[in-house]
């Protein structure tokens, strides 16, 4: 099994961006932590703050991987595009956001994605994507 989590707008800058939203962790912690936790697995990672790119590599890594997670970031509640991506594959995709965004600012609280994901995770840190990765492997 093979999964690709794709991170958005602002998320290179986890671990020092709005620690009190986001926590102090880098991703490329996190995600070390998840590859060692799921050694059977090919845990990949792509980051972008370009909606175009992000767009392609939803429709690549439907070609390519069992299962995408993927925080679009500011995106998810902006981007008809990268939802249209993630309806277009055949794969499972679940939505992860660290934050509570049904708890933040009002333009948060829609997420362009959480409709045509299988899934949303929402407000348990970086927890969310340990928690899609777990979903994945059981369904």
């Amino acid at each position: 099994m093979n999964i690709l989590i794709i991170n958005g707008a602002n998320l290179n800058l986890l671990g020092s961006r709005e620690t009190a939203v986001y926590g102090n962790t880098p991703f490329e912690d996190e995600l070390l932590r998840l590859q060692t936790c799921y050694p059977d697995l090919v845990i990949d990672y792509f980051q972008s703050n370009e909606e175009g790119a992000l767009v392609e590599k939803i429709q690549q890594g439907g070609k390519e991987y069992t299962a995408l997670i993927i925080n679009g970031g500011a995106f998810s509640h902006t981007s008809i595009a990268i939802a249209d991506a993630v309806r277009a594959v055949a794969i499972p995709v679940i939505e992860v956001h660290i934050s509570n965004i049904y708890a933040r600012e009002e333009y948060r609280k829609k997420s362009f994605l959480s409709a045509v994901c299988k899934g949303s995770i929402a407000g348990l840190g970086m927890d969310g994507y340990r928690l899609a990765i777990e979903y994945i492997i059981n369904s």
